[in-house]
């Protein structure tokens, strides 16, 4: 016989605001972006006015734990699916502000055309028409006595049937009254549990977003001080975008402001830097996979309940040290020294730009082994190398794309029992051998996507080696990189596609350069026969020609180097087309091999 691991409620809207209110249900602070647009709240609010089903709430109540004493406590609800719908009920009935994608306080006003029983979402023509009720939430907040307000409308709106107004009118205050279901999972079940249950009964099967799980669990328990610790990573992500928050947290937050974590994150007033912009999900598994040395975010749900993995019970000296110990990692990952020299390392790899680094992964992991290290004093210059060779070759082997938990469970397990050098070098063994570098990274770099993690390499290794671009005798990559320079080809655009190769052939990695625009334009649509013979042949009366000021044979050998030209490129026409990219994708490999052991 199966035992029921949930029960199914119904409680009116009305109930579960006051519940949410009052905390019974733990709800994350409203401080991140609000991901639903206006027009899906307007049709939340128009399906409640119809009678029409939104769906279930899934709430997990904390599961028992051990007391001192020995009795067992249980704890609020944990809201682990629905957040948006009830933030947007929020918005919407009651005029809460909520945050919008560019991190700004605003509010979602819903207005009501009671004459047609319309919703929309109040605009500057809602506010000149006087058949609108520009904002429901005054109506359901009974901030206005009907009968009085009917009266007032019909006056402005002669056509109006005073009696199907009040019916209707009533009708939206009647909403909050609409029954909303529960399903509650019971409290005996563990995270894995509870993971599979919201997979399968959620309509689209996606799974469980463990670190909102994770947050939602932080913010509902306030006995180890969890619901101030899920603020500090709210307000952390924050103002890491926008610095000009720090101002709004002075005067809206002034408990927090007396807090350790304000204290620790009040630099970031100053920041500019965007090259790591942690959202909260990549802040809490830094922080979490530095000091609990596991990769799995549902270890750190099961944690803060308290679970004791070997017994499978929950304690209470668990749940507080594992909020302890997350709280340390916070700490750490705010630090502005930690932070600050993280991105030094980072960018003295070559990384200067964000662009540059497709995957955030990379960027965390390489954080926690930052952090682990420098935890373990480890010493400076070995730390930097160490980081700066894990964050390459991360990217290089692909090593945090799709499904990470698995792999950085297993490498930070891996990388604290052995230690970092030798692990390192074992992963370097097996996966950056030399027919990594001869076939494998050349194989690779056959691609036409720019955005490629490969070429972003590739030009980090010129940031680093602190190459000039593509016949430019002062100017270097770096300067071109960070002013936007754009990528031009060797074998013109224009020249490839007049003899029929398409968008895939033309833009290949292999055929990019760093190139001033200027260069760029004088090149045109030049075949590289004719315009590095034109380069060459003034090169030999010493003279710089029109495509850039390099006028001696060692610099431009020197140039050509550094942008991994094949020999032969003054011969070169449509015909040598496939095999020069061949060539230079060896040549670019061999490169990026050689910054990679120099790091």
């Amino acid at each position: 016989m199966s035992i029921q691991k949930y029960s199914i409620n119904n409680s009116p809207i009305q109930t579960i605001l006051t519940w949410i209110q009052s905390r019974e249900i733990a709800v994350p602070e409203i401080q991140r972006p609000f991901v639903w647009d206006s027009s899906k709240v307007r049709d939340l609010v128009d399906s409640l006015y119809r009678g029409y089903p939104i769906g279930y709430l899934i709430t997990w109540r904390n599961p028992q734990v051990k007391l001192k004493d020995g009795t067992a406590s249980q704890g609020k609800r944990i809201l682990i699916d629905g957040q948006q719908r009830v933030t947007a009920l929020m918005a919407a009935l009651l005029g809460h502000e909520i945050i919008n994608n560019d991190y700004k306080r605003t509010k979602i006003v819903i207005a009501f055309q009671p004459q047609e029983e319309k919703f929309e979402v109040y605009n500057p023509a809602i506010a000149k028409d006087n058949s609108w009720i520009p904002d429901i939430s005054k109506i359901i907040l009974m901030e206005v006595k009907v009968p009085k307000f009917v009266k007032e409308y019909c006056k402005h709106n002669s056509k109006a049937d005073e009696d199907k107004i009040y019916e209707n009118i009533e009708l939206l205050r009647g909403i909050i009254n609409n029954p909303l279901g529960i399903i509650e999972l019971n409290s005996d079940l563990d995270i894995e549990t509870v993971t599979e249950v919201f997979i399968r009964i959620n309509s689209q099967g996606k799974a469980l977003s463990q670190a909102d799980f994770a947050m939602s669990k932080i913010a509902a328990n306030e006995i180890y001080g969890g619901n101030t610790l899920r603020k500090s990573i709210d307000y952390f992500c924050h103002l890491a975008i926008v610095p000009e928050f720090y101002k709004q947290i002075l005067d809206l937050d002034k408990n927090f402001t007396e807090t350790e974590y304000f204290k620790e994150m009040a630099w970031l007033k100053d920041e500019k830097d965007d090259l790591y912009d942690p959202l909260y999900t990549d802040m809490l598994r830094v922080s979490f996979t530095s000091e609990f040395k596991r990769g799995r975010l549902q270890d750190l749900v099961a944690l803060l309940s308290g679970r004791n993995f070997e017994t499978r019970t929950y304690e209470e000296n668990i749940a507080e040290q594992s909020f302890e110990l997350l709280k340390i990692g916070i700490m750490k990952f705010m630090n502005k020294t930690n932070f600050q020299r993280f991105l030094m390392i980072v960018r003295s790899s070559g990384f200067i730009d964000v662009s540059m680094l497709r995957s955030q992964n990379v960027l965390n992991v390489a954080y926690m082994v930052y952090l682990m290290l420098h935890s373990q004093k480890e010493n400076p210059n070995k730390i930097e190398t160490f980081v700066r060779r894990w964050l390459v070759l991360s990217i290089l082997t692909g090593r945090y794309s799709g499904s990470p938990e698995s792999r950085i469970d297993f490498d930070i397990k891996k990388i604290d029992e052995i230690g970092i050098g030798k692990y390192l070098a074992s992963v370097e063994e097996s996966e950056l051998s030399e027919a990594f570098w001869s076939a494998g990274l050349p194989s690779q770099l056959n691609t036409s996507v720019a955005s490629s993690p490969y070429f972003g390499v590739y030009l980090a290794s010129q940031v680093k080696t602190n190459d000039k671009g593509f016949l430019s005798k002062d100017i270097t990559v770096k300067d071109l990189i960070e002013l936007r320079g754009d990528v031009h080809h060797l074998f013109p655009k224009h020249y490839l596609k007049k003899r029929g190769l398409h968008r895939g052939k033309y833009n290949q990695i292999a055929n990019y350069v760093m190139m001033q625009s200027e260069i760029n334009i004088a090149v045109g649509d030049q075949e590289p026969a004719k315009y590095f013979s034109e380069i060459l042949e003034k090169i030999r009366e010493g003279k710089p020609s029109k495509y850039g000021a390099i006028s001696d044979i060692e610099t431009l050998q020197e140039n050509f180097k550094a942008h991994c030209i094949p020999d032969g490129m003054e011969n070169n026409t449509i015909e040598n087309y496939d095999g020069f990219l061949e060539a230079r994708r060896k040549l670019m490999a061999l490169k990026i091999r050689d910054y990679y052991f120099k790091l």
